[in-house]
C-alpha cells in the first residue's frame, strides 16, 4: 500500500506550483515505525518530518537513505538541544522565546539552523503561530538572530469544509509569503498543505506540502 500510495502522489503532485516553483513532498512520519518509513523513502520519498522529539530520538539511526529531515511539530524549548544538527528544516518556530533558544543552541554548536516561521493564519485558539499582523515583525526580529537562517514561512488551514474560505486564506498566506520574499533572497519555502488540502494549498502558491495519511494511511493513536 504505501508503495502505491507513493507512486500515485508523486505522478499526481504537480513539478511546479502556479508560481514556476518546485513543489516539495514532506513525508510526515508521526507513529510510524521505521520499516514502514524506510519502505516510503524506497519508493521515492525525499523528505521526511517528525512532529514529536522522543520520536525523532528513536528513530534517528534506523531511517535508511539519507532523506532530508524535517521537525514539523510544536517544539519545546528544553527539548531544542536534542535535535541540533540533525534537522534540516524546522517548519513549527511559532514563536520568539523558541528562535532565540534555537539560535543560541545553534551558535554553540557552530551550525546554522534553517528555520520556516509559523503564521497562524486562521487566528485558531488552538493552534501555534505568529499573528498574520505580527508576522513581520516577528520576521524582522528572528532576522537578526546569529545561526538562524530563515527560509520561508508555514501554516496550517483551518479544519473546515469551506473551500472558498480555505482558498482565501491560503491566497492571504502566500502574499505575506511574496512580501518578505521580495527583500529576502534567503527565502525559498511556502510549507502549507496536509493530506486534506494539499491540492487547494498547491494552487494558492504553497511549494512545500507535509502528507502523512496519503502516504500510510490512518494513523493509529493506539500504538
Amino acid at each position: 500500500m504505501i508503495e502505491r500510495n507513493v507512486k500515485s502522489l508523486l505522478e499526481e503532485i504537480p513539478d511546479k506550483n502556479p508560481f514556476g516553483e518546485k513543489v516539495t513532498l514532506v513525508a510526515a512520519i508521526k507513529l510510524q515505525d521505521t520499516d514502514s518509513i524506510n519502505r516510503a523513502i524506497n519508493a521515492g520519498i525525499t523528505d521526511v518530518g517528525d512532529n514529536h522529539v522522543q520520536e525523532f530520538k528513536d528513530k534517528y539511526d534506523f531511517i535508511t537513505g539519507n532523506p532530508r529531515r524535517h521537525f514539523i511539530g510544536h517544539l519545546q524549548t528544553n527539548k531544542v538541544k536534542y535535535l541540533i544538527g540533525k534537522v534540516d528544516l524546522y517548519h513549527s518556530v511559532d514563536r520568539l522565546n523558541l528562535a532565540e533558544e534555537l539560535s543560541k543552541r545553534s551558535a554553540n554548536a557552530g551550525v546554522t539552523s534553517e528555520i520556516l516561521l509559523q503564521v497562524n493564519i486562521g487566528n485558531e485558539q488552538t493552534k501555534g503561530g505568529f499573528e498574520c499582523g505580527q508576522a513581520e515583525e516577528a520576521y524582522r526580529i528572528v532576522k537578526e538572530l546569529p545561526a538562524l537562517k530563515i527560509k520561508g514561512l508555514m501554516a496550517m488551514l483551518p479544519f473546515i469544509d469551506d473551500n472558498k474560505e480555505l482558498t482565501k486564506l491560503a491566497m492571504k498566506m502566500r502574499s505575506l509569503y511574496d512580501k518578505l520574499k521580495a527583500n529576502d533572497a534567503d527565502f525559498e519555502y511556502l510549507s502549507m498543505g496536509m493530506s486534506g488540502d494539499w491540492k487547494l494549498c498547491i494552487d494558492a502558491g504553497s511549494n512545500m506540502i507535509r502528507l502523512g495519511t496519503c502516504i500510510f494511511g490512518v494513523r493509529n493513536y493506539g500504538k
